[in-house]
Order: structure tokens, then sequence, then C-alpha cells
């Protein structure tokens, strides 16, 4: 009932998490002016992206794209820190639906039949209880249809944080850290790998060169958003 709806609104009211506005009914998590100026990359419409770039080397890897920028001081990164830090997981599946019902008329996601969120370190997992890549992959499958395995592949090996790293450290630090676990669920599948942020892309090359150790599967890359 509408007076309900109200009646919380006034006892609990929420707010933009970008510019701190109060939000509407309507709204969610961001207010509509900050929606409009958020800085997407558009990637989807430019096959040689940045991000693409990464992975060039790789003809299995079909296509890449990241919803929007992010600038580290910029005021649009208080959605990753909401959504990584201050415990609020439900940002990720939020952004996930967001991007995906802007980029599937592209064409960006035809043909994806399995969503697999890039794995969260133990000592994260258990430091934050939940990985945020998971809930960016269930938004995006709401939108898609395709399913989400997050039990595919393991992370072997617990890095250190990749945030204060230079390109060399970062790549060195995401050498042979992931495995497949099981090679039947990813035979002959168009996989969508899922990452929050891509800075050099190291994380994401090691899961794919996990991920291709596995006989004809084909993978395309999304991330909610790409370091500048």
């Amino acid at each position: 009932m509408k007076w309900i709806t109200d009646l919380k609104e006034l006892i609990f009211p929420r707010y933009c998490k970008v510019c701190r506005r109060r939000l509407t009914h309507t709204e969610q998590h961001i207010c509509i002016g900050c929606l409009l100026e958020l800085p997407r990359t558009h990637y989807e419409a430019t096959p040689n992206n940045l991000l693409m770039q990464h992975f060039m080397e790789w003809p299995e890897v079909v296509r890449a794209t990241a919803y929007f920028y992010y600038y580290k001081e910029g005021q649009y990164s208080k959605l990753i820190h909401h959504l990584k830090y201050y415990d609020h997981p439900e940002v990720g599946t939020f952004l996930g639906r967001l991007a995906a019902t802007e980029l599937k008329p592209s064409g960006f996601f035809d043909g994806i039949d399995l969503i697999i969120p890039i794995p969260l370190s133990k000592k994260k997992y258990h430091k934050r209880g939940y990985n945020q890549c998971d809930y960016i992959a269930h938004g995006i499958s709401q939108i898609i249809g395709a399913d989400v395995d997050s039990q595919c592949i393991k992370r072997i090996i617990d890095t250190n944080t990749q945030t204060q790293k230079n390109r060399t450290e970062r790549w060195r630090n995401t050498e042979n850290i992931f495995q497949v676990i099981n090679t039947d669920t990813l035979k002959g599948r168009h996989i969508l790998l899922v990452d929050d942020v891509a800075t050099t892309g190291a994380t994401l090359h090691a899961c794919i060169s996990a991920i291709l150790m596995v006989p004809n599967v084909r993978i395309s890359i999304f991330t909610l958003t790409k370091a500048v």
C-alpha cells in the first residue's frame, strides 16, 4: 500500500549513492540526474575498444565491454565503494541489470549461454561476506536469461590487493591463480566473464588463461567499470 511506502520513506529516507540527493519512490541507488550523467564508455559500439585490446592475442575472446569509466577520485567511484566496501551488494545486482538492459539492444550478449563471475579470494570473501561480481552477474542474468555458474572456476591462490600495484606487479600477482573445477560445464559454451573493475586486465587475463585449457570455448568479457 502506498501509505506504507510513504511512511517507510519518511522514517528511512534513501539517498543517491553518488550525490546524496534524496531518492524518489521510483529511483534506486542513484538519482535520475546522476544516472543521465553516468560516464558510460559505449565500448559495445566499438569492437576494437580499449578493453578489448588487452585480449586481442586470443581468437577465442569474441568481444569485451565496460559499462562506465572509473575515475579513482570521481564521484561515480562511490558506487563501487558501496558495492565492495560498504556492504551494499545489491548495488551490483542493480547496476548489472541496468547495464544489461542498456547493452542488450546492441547485440553484445547475443549467443551467451553461461555467465561466470571472477572468483574472489578466500581472504577477501571471508572479510566482505560476498563476492560483488556474483551480484553483477546475477543482475545481468535477470535480463539476458543465461545461467550464472560461480563454482566451475576456483581461485587457488590468494593474492594481495591490486589497488596499490603498478602494471608489472599486477601481472605477476595474478599468474596461475585460477583453476577450472568442472571442464564439462564449459565445453562448447560461449562464456560471459564478469568483473567489477578492469585496470590492466591482469586478473581477467589469468582467468581466461585457465578457461582456455578447456576445448571449444568462446569468451566475452563484461566489466562494470574501466579504470582511467
